[in-house]
């Protein structure tokens, strides 16, 4: 296996140095397209040569052509004809939004070839996606549920499969995929060359990647749940009941002329689109719920410029390939860290620039720290907007001090009566004091590095699990280790603590 990691800087050939066919390099011209991307640069060569590859990048970083146009050479390099049910390439992906993109890629680098592609996927009709495989395909671009019914029915075979392309297999691994995958897998033939890309690498991703290449090439990009540089980001506290006037504030101005809103729910969805269409905004809303074609109209009002605002939910974090978003903005925070990286991937694409404004309410405090634990830094904060709200931002700053940190970080008082207020490690509070609680409590005093951990639900680093009856030890960076106590409730519905031999378990023994 060869391992390359690349950095950002680095410069790279032009498309034209690349050993690419005039076919190709005359549809890249015509697309503007002159410098590969780093994943470009990095994946052509060798799958061009018959290699595995393996490809860690974030979002919008151009991983589709990477992938493609070396499919498309190899296809047309090795000439056959399209066999009624039998594709020569797959490409797996978990949208139907991306998979709509990936096809228009293969589309537009092969217009020259004599090459036929088509995409299956659910929520339409089969019968014409059924009528395309039976005409013949060189290329599949599928979601997995979709394909598998096709096989089952007898529709699709993969015997004949040259190349194999698994895109955005941690996507995959967060809406539950896996078993279809691993039974489609089965089905594939030994020989062939494969292809897995995924923004992130978690444990069961690595697995699957073990058991899918052979002698591969892989090429990390960037560190897994890194943001794009050129997206820069800000947080605005807020209070919930405020989110939909400060929305409205901000899209007063004539720079936000893209604009990409994320929401939780599809209902939630629908409800804004529709209050900011009483405003006369060419808006709209995009969720699972819709219809494709639905939702095929409602992108392509938004790649056409008639809709200037997309409200979305995170089905489209890592399907909407549209240039020229200027703002993302998180209406609602991602429940998951991940979802926050795909979110404002959506824009700064291709070498652009782009914003992000994530509002945080008094409730999403936990949602907003594990976004910074994962991406490595803190969101800046903007205060300049007419609904701060001082509230939501003393709340993070309580849960900042009752998680153990010795000082806040967002430019707040330590010490004195604000810090006091706001329950500050000096001030008497939370911080630095154990709690005590019934049987499995956690004590509230942790170090700055496991609290967010704690937030999430998970161990923290250097803790012990509370255990009733037992001294439990307790990381804490501004002094001595402390010792705090858990507590059974007595059969009186009394409590026991503070005994150093932990409380009673029951009758005494006598000794023998």
């Amino acid at each position: 296996m060869t391992m390359s990691k690349i950095s950002s800087n680095t410069e790279f050939p032009l498309f034209s140095d690349l050993p690419l066919i005039e076919p190709i390099q005359s549809a890249l011209r015509s697309k503007g397209y002159t410098i590969p991307t780093p994943i470009q640069a990095g994946a052509i060569p060798p799958l061009l040569e018959g290699r595995d590859f393996l490809g860690c990048a974030q979002t919008g970083t151009g991983k589709t052509a990477a992938f493609a146009i070396p499919i498309l050479q190899l296809l047309h390099q090795s000439p056959a004809k399209a066999v009624s049910g039998a594709p020569r390439a797959l490409v797996l992906c978990p949208t139907r939004e991306l998979a709509v993109q990936i096809l228009e890629s293969f589309t537009n680098y092969g217009k020259s070839l004599r090459l036929r592609f088509a995409a299956v996927f659910g929520g339409v009709g089969q019968s014409p996606q059924v009528t395309s495989l039976t005409r013949g395909l060189h290329v599949l671009v599928a979601t997995p549920g979709r394909l598998q019914d096709l096989m089952d029915q007898g529709h699709c075979s993969l015997s004949r499969l040259e190349f194999f392309v698994l895109d955005e297999a941690d996507r995959m691994l967060d809406m539950g995929f896996m078993p279809a995958i691993k039974r489609i897998v089965a089905k594939l033939p030994k020989q062939r060359q494969s292809i897995f890309l995924s923004a992130t690498m978690p444990p069961p991703i690595e697995e699957l990647a073990g058991s899918l290449l052979r002698d591969h090439v892989t090429v990390m990009i960037t560190p897994p749940a890194t943001t794009a540089q050129k997206v820069a980001q800000r947080v605005m506290f807020v209070d919930k009941d405020n989110k939909r006037k400060l929305l409205e504030s901000l899209l007063e101005s004539n720079a936000f002329s893209k604009v990409l809103v994320f929401v939780r729910t599809k209902y939630g969805a629908d409800r804004l689109a529709k209050s900011l269409k009483s405003s006369t905004m060419m808006i709209d809303a995009i969720h699972g719920d819709k219809s494709q074609g639905a939702r095929q109209r409602v992108l392509n009002g938004f790649k056409d410029g008639a809709l200037r605002v997309l409200v979305a939910t995170d089905v489209a974090a890592r399907g909407i390939d549209v240039e020229g978003i200027t703002h993302v903005i998180n209406y609602d925070m991602p429940l998951e860290p991940d979802g926050y990286v795909h979110r404002i991937g959506r824009t700064a694409r291709a070498g652009a620039t782009g914003e992000s404004i994530s509002m945080c309410d008094a409730e999403e405090f936990q949602q907003l720290r594990q976004i910074e634990r994962e991406i490595g830094k803190r969101v800046p904060v903007d205060r300049n907007h007419p609904y701060h709200s001082a509230d939501a931002e003393e709340e993070v700053i309580k849960r900042d001090a009752s998680s153990g940190r010795k000082k806040t970080s967002r430019g707040r008082p330590t010490s004195g009566p604000r810090a006091a207020a706001s329950g500050g490690a000096k001030s008497g509070g939370p911080a630095g004091r154990a709690r005590k609680g019934f049987k499995g409590s956690k004590s509230s005093t942790t170090s700055y590095a496991s609290g967010a951990a704690a937030a999430g639900g998970e161990a923290a680093p250097g803790r012990r699990r509370s255990i009733s009856g037992k001294v439990k030890k307790i990381n804490n960076s501004t002094s001595k280790p402390q010792y705090g106590y858990s507590a059974e409730r007595k059969p009186d519905g009394t409590s026991s603590s503070g005994s150093s031999r932990g409380p009673s378990s029951g009758p005494k023994r006598k000794k023998r």
